[in-house]
This record gives C-alpha cells, structure tokens and sequence, in this order.
C-alpha cells in the first residue's frame, strides 16, 4: 500500500467519524426558545442559546462572541415584542449577515404568533418599561408554545428545504406530547385559581391568566424600576386589606424585595424557574411546566 493511499484512508476514516454538519444553525435569544427549537430541529439544527435563566432578558451585553455567532447564524428566533431591543439590533447590524435582518425568513419574532396581553393604549415612558406590542414574556402560556412550535417548524421547513418532512414530523410527535401534557397540567392546576399573588416584575402576566391567578401586587414601582422601600411599605398596607397567598420572582430577580415583603407580610416568597434552566427541575419545556406548577401547589397547601 502506497503512502498516498494510507493517507487517503486514514483521512475518509477521520471524516468518516466527524459529527454531520447540522443544516440549520441557529441562534435563540432565550432560553425557552433554545429548547423549543431543539425540539424541532433534533440533530438537523444547531442550537446556540443567547441568554441564561440567571440572566434578564431585558438588559444584555452585545458581546463580540454573540456577534461571532450572529454573524454565522441561519434563524435567529426571539421573544420580540421589543424585549430584546436593547441589543438585538446591535447584533444585527453588526453581524452584517443578511439573512437574520428585521423582515427576512431567517428572522424568527415568536411575539407575532400569539395573542399579547398588557398591549398599552397610550405610550408613555413615565410608566416605566412599557412594551409597546403588549408584554413580551408569553411562553409561559402553554397554548402560545403550540402556537409558536406550529409557525416556527415551518420556517426551519422553509429554510431547510431537504429537510422539512423531518422537521414537521419532530413538530407533529412535540405538539401530540406537549397537548397530553397541558392536560395534565390543567388537572393539576386547578386548586391554584384565584389564588393572589404579588409578583416582582409583570412577568408572570401569561401564567396568570392561564391558571387564573389572581395578581394584587408588584415590587416594582413601575415596570423595569427597582423595588423602593417607600413601595414596599405601601404595598404591604394594601396587604392588610386584600391578602396575598405568595410573592413570586424570577430566577434571575434580585431575592432581597421579595423577602422583605415576605417576612412582614408573613407569606412565602417562591422562586419560579421562568425559564429553562431556572431549577435543576427545569432541564426542558416540559421540567419547566412541571417545575412552576410543583413549586405553586406547594404554597396552596
């Protein structure tokens, strides 16, 4: 055997155990939408996750190496609704990759899909930080996930082509497990109607209206403005006279607030997940749901 040819056999051998170069790469800002689009994509999409649920959405970094990832990304999917416009457009721009601008199928707003709550009728910025679209924190709906797995296994259909049987497929087998699972959740959760609650920021608004929770109060004066003590002590009056059976935060909120209020208003401060990765419970969509609904229930009873 000539060396030409081992050479050429030991290469074929090596390429040959290299991992397939995934269709689609893909760059999700949240990590809610890491996992869905993982769910959809399997091995054909490579999934790149902005953000982390220690980390608040609202108020990131456009670092060199998110730009890196923009640059080389196929699908950039978001939350939209202006949550992430304090760093999204600078990816954008300065990624100079066409293919993830404002308007271009490689461009994924999940915000466009679902019906938003809170959708301001006169903007004003003295009101804090207020969405003009609605509140932009909608995957904790159950049916805005079914409703954005449907158009997004689309769109990775449509930018891949070659591959948009397996990707319906992964969103058919997904959305048949996923709707058995809001069942069970439903059942579940059905002790937690009317239950009151005060929330740290108005994050929670979707979670509410799909298991009725009944929001009496925020820590936050204002949307996006820290909690005050003057607030604090206001809010705990209004305590006095419309009760509150927990105060909930966010994995990535500040506990301070929530435990002040806590320890005087003498109700449990609960840390929701949020998001993927926000409990070790929380590994995917479905740890999350399960995670947020086990976390609630243990405060009901």
């Amino acid at each position: 055997m000539t060396q030409s040819l081992k050479c050429a056999i030991a290469l074929a051998a090596w390429l040959a155990a290299q991992p397939a170069a995934a269709a689609l790469n893909v760059l999700a800002c949240e990590p809610e939408w890491g996992a869905l689009t993982k769910e959809l994509g399997g091995d054909k999409a490579s999934v790149y996750v902005a953000t982390n649920a220690l980390q608040d959405p609202h108020h990131i970094e456009a670092r060199p190496s998110l730009i890196a990832r923009a640059r080389s990304a196929d699908l950039v999917v978001c939350s939209g609704a202006e949550l992430e416009v304090g760093w999204l457009p600078l990816l954008q721009t300065q990624s100079g990759n066409p293919k993830i601008q404002t308007g271009q199928p490689g461009y994924f707003e999940a915000a466009n899909y679902v019906v938003k709550l809170e959708v301001p009728k006169v903007l004003d910025r003295a009101q804090g930080d207020v969405h003009p679209g609605g509140n932009p924190h909608i995957h904790l709906s159950p049916y805005n996930i079914e409703k954005i797995a449907t158009a997004l296994a689309q769109r990775m259909a449509q930018l891949d082509g070659k591959e948009a049987a397996y990707y319906q497929a992964r969103a058919k087998a997904f959305l048949e497990r996923w709707r058995q699972a809001i069942g069970k959740w439903e059942k579940e959760g059905a002790p937690l109607k009317g239950m009151a609650i005060v929330v740290h920021h108005k994050n929670f608004s979707y979670l509410n209206e799909w298991l009725g929770l009944r929001e009496v109060g925020e820590l936050e004066p204002k949307p996006g403005l820290p909690p005050t003590t003057s607030h604090l002590s206001g809010l705990l009056s209004r305590l006095g006279k419309d009760p509150a059976k927990a105060v909930l935060r966010s994995a990535y909120n500040d506990p301070q607030a929530s435990e002040w209020l806590s320890a005087r208003a003498k109700i449990p401060a609960i840390m929701l997940p949020f998001t993927v990765g926000g409990s070790d419970q929380a590994k995917d969509l479905f740890g999350l749901y399960d995670d947020t609904l086990a976390r609630l229930l243990a405060v009901q009873k």
